[in-house]
């Protein structure tokens, strides 16, 4: 995700000066490699010296062990902290960095890889509009941003479009397992299944009429879509997806605890 953000940036065509840190030599030459202009360290310390904010993009697990060293040097800048940790609180980040710090926390997702990515965002009291201006800035460079001004939307945001991408590369996968039982090849189907799903993604956000419109026009009475729906829905589609996001947004919850 830290890659994304900086391809985004970087063809966004972005003033900023960005400067990252990564603990493996072989990611700092990866990133060097793709893009010179972006300054590298070993050290985290190093990375957030006159800098005006900075984003943790590191794994859950690893937030607290990679924050705490931070702490004096954060402090005493008074940066912005951004935050992309599915599940840890904006009091976890507060509490590991020494408090009173303006925090933004955001779920983006993986479509972030392509500048197509969907981000929910929220900022405590202490984040000032200039700051919020520059976190949208950031996350707006790989895809489309919402605010939420309720921090535990960010659970419902992560079952959504956090975890989204798997739930239609599933279908997608579904979708070409049948095509091929139909007896199309590998590369058909494929091309076929993706084309479509892009096609109707599109579609979807262009038109004026929701998802269930969209779905009614294309459903001829005694059609062939009819009698695919048909099925969907005794199998029990809508009320799965219903459990599925559930599940997701409750492991959310857990992982913030």
């Amino acid at each position: 995700m830290a890659q994304s953000l900086i391809a985004g940036l970087i063809k966004d065509e972005t003033s900023l000066s960005i400067s990252v840190a990564d603990p493996l030599a072989e990611q700092l030459e990866v990133i060097n490699t793709a893009w010179p202009n972006v300054i590298t360290h070993g050290d985290n310390l190093q990375a957030i010296k006159d800098a005006d904010a900075v984003i943790l993009a590191v794994k859950p697990q690893l937030m607290q062990q990679v924050c705490e060293p931070l702490q004096d040097t954060v402090q005493q800048q008074q940066l912005l902290v951004i935050s992309i940790a599915a599940g840890i609180t904006e009091a976890n980040l507060s509490t590991w960095l020494g408090g009173d710090l303006p925090v933004v926390r955001c779920m983006p997702n993986t479509p972030a890889l392509v500048q197509a990515g969907m981000t929910g965002l929220y900022a405590n009291e202490l984040v000032s509009e200039n700051q919020r201006s520059l976190a949208e800035s950031i996350l707006r460079s790989v895809g489309a941003t919402i605010w939420f001004d309720d921090e535990d939307k960010l659970n419902a945001v992560t079952a959504v479009s956090g975890s989204g991408p798997a739930y239609f590369f599933l279908v997608m996968e579904a979708m070409q397992y049948a095509a091929k039982n139909l007896g199309l090849s590998s590369e058909d189907a494929k091309q076929l299944v993706l084309q479509t799903a892009f096609g109707a993604a599109k579609l979807a956000l262009e038109s004026p009429d929701d998802a269930a419109e969209l779905r009614r026009k294309v459903t001829s009475k005694g059609g062939t879509t009819e009698a695919a729906l048909k099925k969907l829905s005794e199998g029990g589609l809508i009320e799965l997806f219903d459990t599925a996001l559930s599940a997701a947004s409750d492991r959310s919850k857990e992982l913030s605890k």
